[in-house]
């Protein structure tokens, strides 16, 4: 299972399925990260934490924790 986590900058990845529980889960999907959106990845901080991502026409940070739970292809 590829998660987002591990796509490298400047690649675009199609979200496949989210895993998560509950009020984690309804926070990324509220961030409008859901299955079939495109994702580009713009940046990884130094240590890892946030990772700077394109999503629906916004730029995002998210935590390496949430994607994690963020499957894609």
């Amino acid at each position: 299972m590829k998660t987002l986590r591990d796509v490298k900058i400047g690649e675009t990845c199609t979200v496949v399925k989210l895993h998560g529980e509950g009020a984690i889960k309804r926070h990324i999907m509220d961030m409008g990260i859901t299955k079939g959106v495109e994702i580009y990845v713009r940046k990884v901080a130094p240590l890892g934490d946030p990772v700077e991502i394109t999503v629906r026409g916004y730029e995002l940070s998210i935590r390496k924790a949430d994607a994690e739970t963020i499957e894609v292809q």
